[in-house]
């Protein structure tokens, strides 16, 4: 007996396509995906992701001079030039930017322009080095560590470099000749470079210090958003199931239009989704410690958005399958993988710069960069724009397609 149910069950999952590619290609396709992300991380490619990076230098001095150039050399980096700097210096005028470097570099960081922001100021008395600080933004919890190394490595050189300019040429063995007819057995010690100890590095988290829970803020919108495009799907799929029972059919040959129905199974999901958001966010706020009273202009203007891009796009694949079980796998396979490209559940920095980029064309990369943008960063909603404009374009579009694909459903 035992025998004949393994038989039973094989040839079941045999002609069960949908079982099939749950069984057999979701693995290959999550571990393709997980390995392009990871895998890129140990070559020295071009795919590795550049870390972005402003210089700002108080200093003045010879070896932050020296030290900024070495930083540039660095294949690794992608450093931010003045004139994008001040581009980015919205609050400030431009002549008092180009006053205050530093402030300008900070605000980069806050924004998310750069990874990490490097301060040469001048040294302390009776100090060789100038004081550095590392300006850096824990959400990419990677990019500060690396900088700080190069940073060390770089101006350790710059000294080094500049010691050996300052000892004054001649030939070496003057000094042995001096020595011996003087009867001197010790060299001046401005002759040689003398060993000085590594520069000390001030690390400053410019966001996550902030934070009462930096974890949970981070990445709160990734697990939220990823939930509503599962809860969305399954609920879109009644559609399917008015069509299979004939309800459909009944209610398209009353005055119910196919524009009105999928008008209003969009309020519905869209309502839905946004009950579902303040729930979780309202939960985090009160368990975790989420800010969400200072956030809720934000909060709510991305809600709106992402809960009406969300039903667009579960009503478009809805209206793309033929069954509920259909529907059940595709929505698992593009909701997880558009989930692993967009940064629910991998944070993008991570990623490589490729990766990065086809992330971008993923419903989730939008949703969670206004997220973070609101709890992350403290940003406000004239800094959201563009993930507003983005999401809403993305609705729009999603809410058009599902209203072609299902005509053959009036046709029928």
């Amino acid at each position: 007996m035992v025998w004949t149910i393994l038989q039973v069950s094989f040839r079941r999952l045999k002609n069960n396509r949908s079982e099939l590619l749950l069984t057999f290609m979701v693995p290959i396709l999550f571990f393709s995906i997980f390995a392009l992300i990871f895998g890129s991380r140990g070559t020295s490619g071009a795919s590795m992701p550049k870390i972005k990076v402003a210089l700002a230098d108080r200093a003045q001095s010879p070896v932050s001079k020296r030290a900024i150039e070495l930083l540039r050399e660095q294949n690794s980096l992608r450093v931010t030039d003045a004139e994008s700097a001040l581009s980015h210096a919205d609050s400030l005028e431009r002549g008092l930017a180009q006053l205050v470097e530093p402030v300008v570099a900070e605000d980069l960081v806050r924004r998310g322009s750069v990874s990490v922001a490097v301060i040469f100021l001048p040294p302390a008395q009776e100090e060789v080095f100038p004081q550095i600080q590392v300006l850096s933004d824990s959400y990419d919890q990677v990019s500060g560590q690396v900088l700080s190394a190069l940073v060390q490595k770089s101006v350790m050189t710059a000294f080094s470099e500049e010691q050996r300019r300052a000892v004054p040429p001649g030939p070496t063995t003057s000094i042995q000749a001096v020595a011996f007819n003087t009867g001197h057995t010790t060299i001046s010690p401005t002759t040689t470079p003398t060993f000085t100890e590594p520069p000390a590095i001030q690390s400053v988290d410019v966001l996550g210090g902030k934070k009462t829970n930096p974890v949970i803020a981070m990445y709160a919108a990734g697990i939220a958003v990823m939930f509503l495009l599962f809860s969305a799907t399954t609920a879109s799929g009644s559609l399917l199931e008015e069509r299979e029972n004939s309800t459909l059919d009944r209610l398209l040959c009353s005055r119910l239009s196919m524009d009105q129905l999928l008008l209003g199974k969009w309020s519905y999901l869209t309502i839905v989704g946004i009950l579902q958001m303040v729930l979780m966010f309202g939960w985090g706020s009160l368990v975790f410690g989420i800010d969400l009273m200072n956030h809720l202009e934000g909060f709510f203007a991305m809600t709106l958005v992402t809960a009406g891009a969300s039903a667009s796009f579960a009503l478009l694949l809805a209206s793309l399958c033929k069954s509920r079980t259909q529907l059940s796998w595709v929505s698992t396979i593009v909701i997880l993988s558009m989930s692993a490209l967009g940064g629910s559940m991998v944070p993008r920095y991570l990623m490589s710069e490729s990766m990065q980029r086809a992330g971008m064309l993923t419903f989730n990369a939008w949703a969670l960069e206004g997220y973070n943008k609101i709890f992350w960063r403290d940003l406000k909603l004239p800094d959201i724009e563009l993930e507003l404009g983005v999401l809403t374009l993305c609705g729009f579009c999603f809410i058009v397609a599902a209203r072609i694909f299902a005509i053959r459903w009036e046709r029928t």
